[in-house]
Parts: C-alpha cells; structure tokens; sequence
C-alpha cells in the first residue's frame, strides 16, 4: 500500500510540474507548484544554468523532465530538447526557414512547443507544422498551412500556438475562404474540419464602428490574429474560443461549427489582437491594446443567444501578454507600447481601474529599467511572477486595494524584448530574451 501510495503521489507531483504548453497546463499562466520563493534574494536566485539560443519570441515547453526551445539559428527553424535540470541537449532537429520580418522584428517563431506523453508539436513563423517523437526527435508528420490553404501574408508571421483537444489539434491557420480555424488529427496530422471566414464574418456589423457599413469579405482579408485559443466547458459542452483578427468566435472542437461570434478589433488596419482571451463560466475577457480598443467582457448564453456585452472601456489595454485573473479582479500590463506601459488592477465584473502604477521606460537607452515596461505574469504559491521587458524578475501579492510588490531582481544576461512569459516547473523558474535562455532555482 506504501508503494503504491508514493507511485500515485509521484505521477500526481510530476503531472503538476509540468508546463508542456503555452501559459501551463491549463493554458491560463497558473502553476499549483507550492514550496517556493517568498522574496527574490539580493543577488537573485541561484542560477541552474544558462545557455545562448536564436531568436525568437517563443517561450520553451517543459514535460517529464524535458524541456523544449523553439529558435531560428541562421536559415533554419531549429527545435531542441534537453534535460530540463542540466540543460544538456537530448536531440536538435531543424529545418529551413526564409521567414523575414517586414516590420524589422526577429525573423524567429513566435508560438511555444506543445508537448504530449510521445509527442512534440511545434508551429513556425511560415506556418510549418512539425510534429515529433519526443523521445528521439523523429518526425511523425509535418503540414505547411501557407501551401496547404490560401493564407494571406501576415503582419508579424504565425503568432498563434496550437491546442490540444482530445484526438485534435485547434490550430489559427488564417487560410481562405473559411480556414480560419482548422483541425488536424494528431496522430497523423489529416484535416478533420476548417471553419471561420467568410461564412462567418461576411454582412457582420462592425461593432462598435460607427457609421461603419457591414463586413464586405474579400479573398485578400487576414483572419489570423496572434492570440491563441482556450478550451473550456460550457453549458456541459467544450467549446474553443478563439479571437481572430476580426474577433472572437466561439467554436464546437468536435466539427468546428461556430456557435457564437462577436467583432472586435481597431478600426486602422495597421492592428492586431494578441491577447489570449480569459474565460471563466460563461464569462469571457477579450482586449487589445491598439487606438484605444480596450477590453470587452462577454457573456454567453446557450445558443443561438448572441453574446451578452457586460462592459467595454479602456481601463485594461492588453498587447500581447494575459491578465491574471485572482478572486474577481484581473491584474495586468497594460498599453500597447513601451512608452505607455501600466500595470493594472481592474475589477472583473464591472471593468472599474482599482490601482494604476506607470511602467513607462525607453527600452533603447543604455541604463537597466527601473521598471517593468509591457511584462508578463504568472501565477503560483499565491503570488504573481513578473518578467519585465528589459528582464526585470519581480514578485508581487495580488492585492485589490493597492500595488504590492514584494521584491524585484534584474536578471544580469537578459535584455529588451523579453517577450515570452516566465515558465515554472519542478520550482525551477525558466526565462528568456531574444537570444538567451536562463534556469534559476525557485524553490523556498
């Protein structure tokens, strides 16, 4: 009984250790790790390792002791396995890549590694699916969405990560006329449904535009966002929702059947939603931080009920990180560029500021940041985990009533963009910038 008590409770530990997606296991940014650091030391936690990696903004995948970083090295789109408590390498498997940034961002991949029990699945900046044996790094299959499905040119590449669903993977492709959203099997990567599009949005009032006429759908008009999807459970059903670039659906993951919609994006074209949405209940939070979109909380009723609108405003202007959703109220970096950084509390229900702190700084200048600019949390051990932009590690309580910041320590070898979200596993805290990637021990 002993024996088997402590296998039971170490597959239970193991499982929650992992972070094998993009914002954790359950795709919100919360660990159930406890045990860990109640105050950042002086000299900051003691560093596992480090190691040079490409460019990129994605933020590496950690399952049963392996953890994954997705780069761009030179021509080619590179994904490593390593042990996650060295940092040795296990296997590398790379392919070519000619992806380049119109904008004069890094031509690396955006989306994070999704890792199953024998899988790797990754999602490139061209939209080239990969996915792997994750014992050896053999290919299992592979998909190219841009030669697959008509996908207009993107702004910033394919920002999107998948998501597992059962037997499918949920993946924004953004093909034409309705391949917005299309699902793959996972065992051998076949189309199981496409849906989204033109179907979807065509004659669909531009809310919140006014003296805006319909959508007129046409054959060059992007539907990909950067946001990628969440799963949840609705009215005793699964749904998918997923805010694309002309704003949120809602969809079946079984057939891609598209149950609720909503528009909601800036009215200058030269925008884009990034933010994974929050769902809770029947409840869901969308924002964007571009010409003064703001956030907009929804709320579902079973369908064919549209969408209720509970409020909309500017009191949170999310670009691409997600808010912490704790006890009613979300706490947040809000602004879309490094001059207009906040960090925010915002009541849920209402959409009412609580607290304001500025985080604005020039990312450019010589000096380390006194702040924290655009930065990203994560939840575990009832506090918040910040990674600052410029590489500013912070711990705050998340308190209503005012800004509580505990502790800060700027990590030596990272540096501005800091784009990718901490992640913590086995109180191991993982981060990264453009071209570094740092382990440090997290635990109390």
């Amino acid at each position: 009984m002993l024996a088997t008590l402590s296998v039971l409770l170490a597959s239970a530990i193991s499982h929650a250790d992992n972070w094998p997606c993009f914002l954790g296991l359950n795709g919100n940014g919360v660990s159930q790790e406890t045990g860990l650091l109640n105050r950042l030391p002086t000299n900051g936690p003691v560093q596992v390792w480090e190691r040079a990696v490409g460019t990129g903004y994605s933020a590496p995948s950690v399952r049963d002791g392996k953890l994954v970083v997705f780069h761009r090295q030179g021509n080619q789109e590179v994904v490593e396995c390593m042990d996650a408590v060295t940092g040795r390498l296990r296997w590398r498997y790379a392919y070519a890549s000619r992806y380049q940034d119109p904008y004069g961002y890094n031509n690396g991949p955006r989306s994070s590694p999704l890792l199953t029990s024998n899988r790797c699945i990754t999602l490139g900046a061209e939209g080239q699916i990969v996915c792997l044996n994750i014992a050896d790094g053999s290919v299992l299959w592979a998909r190219s969405t841009s030669k697959d499905f008509a996908v207009p040119e993107a702004f910033f590449g394919v920002g999107s990560t998948p998501v597992l669903e059962g037997e499918l993977l949920l993946v924004m492709v953004g093909g034409q006329p309705d391949a917005g959203m299309v699902a793959f099997e996972v065992a051998t990567g076949k189309t199981r449904w496409q849906s989204v599009g033109s179907k979807t949005w065509d004659g669909t009032p531009k809310r919140d535009w006014p003296g805006e006429p319909p959508v007129v759908w046409n054959s060059e008009e992007k539907s990909a966002s950067y946001s990628t999807p969440v799963v949840s459970t609705l009215f005793g059903h699964r749904l998918a929702w997923c805010v694309m670039r002309q704003g949120l659906v809602g969809l079946d993951p079984t057939d891609g059947r598209v149950l609720y919609r909503r528009w909601f994006r800036a009215r200058v074209d030269d925008s884009v939603n990034a933010m994974t949405p929050v769902a809770v209940g029947d409840r869901v939070l969308i924002s964007s931080a571009y010409f003064r979109s703001g956030s907009l909380l929804l709320r579902a009723k079973p369908e064919p009920a549209p969408l209720e609108e509970l409020w909309k405003g500017t009191s949170l202007e999310m670009h691409w990180s997600q808010p912490m959703l704790i006890d009613g109220h979300l706490y947040g970096f809000s602004g879309r560029n490094e001059p207009d950084a906040r960090l925010r509390c915002v009541e849920l229900e209402t959409g009412k500021l609580k607290w304001d702190r500025d985080e604005r700084w020039a990312p450019h200048s010589l000096a380390q940041p006194p702040v924290f600019g655009r930065g990203s949390f994560i939840r575990a051990d009832g506090k918040l985990i910040a990674l600052g932009e410029g590489g500013l590690l912070g711990l705050f309580a998340p308190n209503p009533v005012k800004c509580e910041e505990i502790s800060r320590w700027q990590v030596p070898s990272l540096h501005f963009p800091c784009w990718a979200a901490p992640v913590l596993s086995d109180k191991r805290l993982y981060l990264r910038c453009e071209d570094r990637l740092v382990c440090l021990d997290f635990a109390g």
